[in-house]
This record gives C-alpha cells, sequence and structure tokens, in this order.
C-alpha cells in the first residue's frame, strides 16, 4: 500500500489491519505502536491532543487560501492547517488515544459529496476570534459527526454537548486583530463546485508560539 502524505507534509505509512467489522478496513497499528514507543517508559503519562476531521482537496484548499487577506492581524491558516472538524477529542493517555483509534475503525459511512458555501464569523464575548467557510449540504457531514461522537462515547468520552456546525476554519483572530465586516461582505458568495472526499482521518494537534501544527495519525475509508 502507497504511503500517504499527512497535512504536515511527512509521509506518514499506514500500516493496513483488519477491522472486527467485515465492511471496513481500519489503519490503527501504526500509531498505537508508535504511542507506545514515543516517550519510552514516560509514554504512559504522555498526552495525545487529537482530533477527527476531513481534509479538503488541494483545488478547495486554494480556493480558500485565495480569500486570506485584508483583515490587519488576523492569523490565517495555511494550507497544512486547512481541515474540517467532525469532533474535537482532546487530550488523552496513550491507552485511551489507542481505544480511540480503534473505536473510530467501526463508523461506517459512505464517501460524502461536499462544496463550499458562504463564509462566516464565531464571535465569544462579543469579538470576532476566527473566520470560516461553510460547506453544504450538512447533511452527510453532520450524521458522520454523530458516529465518530457515539464511537468515541463508547470508549468512554464525553459526549460532544455544543451544537455542531460544518465549516472550515481560515483565519484565527485576536484582540488586535482588524474589522471583518469587508472581507466577510465580499467573500460572502464564495462557492465551490461539489468535491467527494472518500476517508476521514485523526489528527494529533501539537501547539506552538506561531500556533498549531497537525499531523494525520489514522485514516478511515469510508465505504460504499
Amino acid at each position: 500500500m502507497p504511503d500517504v502524505t499527512n497535512i504536515v507534509g511527512r509521509p506518514f505509512p499506514f500500516k493496513q489491519n483488519r477491522c472486527r467489522t467485515e465492511r471496513q478496513t481500519c489503519f490503527v497499528t501504526l500509531f498505537c505502536k508508535q504511542l507506545q514507543t514515543r516517550a519510552g517508559a514516560r509514554t504512559l503519562s504522555l498526552m495525545h491532543r487529537l482530533f477527527v476531521g476531513l481534509r479538503p482537496p488541494p483545488a478547495i484548499r486554494k480556493l480558500l487560501i485565495d480569500t486570506m487577506g485584508g483583515v490587519p492581524g488576523a492569523r490565517w491558516q495555511s494550507d497544512e492547517q486547512l481541515h474540517l472538524t467532525l469532533r474535537f477529542v482532546g487530550e488523552l493517555d496513550r491507552r485511551t488515544a489507542e481505544d480511540a483509534a480503534h473505536a473510530l475503525a467501526s463508523v461506517y459511512a459512505a464517501p460524502i459529496e461536499l462544496r463550499i458555501d458562504g463564509v462566516g464569523r464565531f464571535e465569544s464575548r462579543g469579538r470576532a476570534n476566527a473566520l470560516w467557510a461553510g460547506v453544504r449540504p450538512h447533511d452527510a457531514v453532520t450524521a458522520l459527526h454523530k458516529k465518530v461522537d457515539q464511537a468515541l462515547v463508547r470508549v468512554g468520552l464525553v459526549p460532544e454537548r455544543r451544537a455542531y456546525l460544518p465549516h472550515v476554519t481560515v483565519a484565527r483572530l485576536g484582540s488586535a486583530s482588524g474589522p471583518t465586516d469587508r472581507w466577510l461582505a465580499d467573500h460572502a458568495g464564495l462557492a465551490s463546485q461539489p468535491f467527494t472526499l472518500s476517508h476521514f482521518m485523526l489528527f494529533e494537534s501539537y501547539l506552538g508560539q506561531g500556533g498549531a501544527s497537525y499531523e494525520a495519525v489514522e485514516r478511515y475509508p469510508f465505504g460504499g
């Protein structure tokens, strides 16, 4: 099986392993082995910050990158950071991370067809903190979000309580960021041709001074 390139640009060789369900093949063995060996004797206490997401194809990422600009102080997302979150998992110890990786292999869904549709912003306490591009239709990706959430709950994680809005974040905003109304107006009609996604992924997030970087650690193919 060819190497799969993760979103930080390094080849990540997924080792194929038959899943418990007959409907799908999962790719969890190598991730579990990595978790076991990353920190040697300290591995049991090492925490892994994880989330589940979808990776837009290159043409869609370029469309989003072309919108970036015009908001002073915004932290625009790089190509490597662009993704659609299905479920933020949070920080897990090694054993729970392994359980989560195996549980996600039980999720079954058909390939998803989406399109970019419009833009928006998130606010907290009256201040904008993110700009995003919307996706439609919502039904299939929302159903997948629920399946992912249910799989993680089965291994002891707390259910997702927040309302789910499928989107791709294009910028993070801070207190020093400029106004966003003009950007929202300029890109209100943002749209793409439909695109099909054949798998979802488990990512590990690393926080640094320049923001977060993401590494794809598992890939789960859709059926159908």
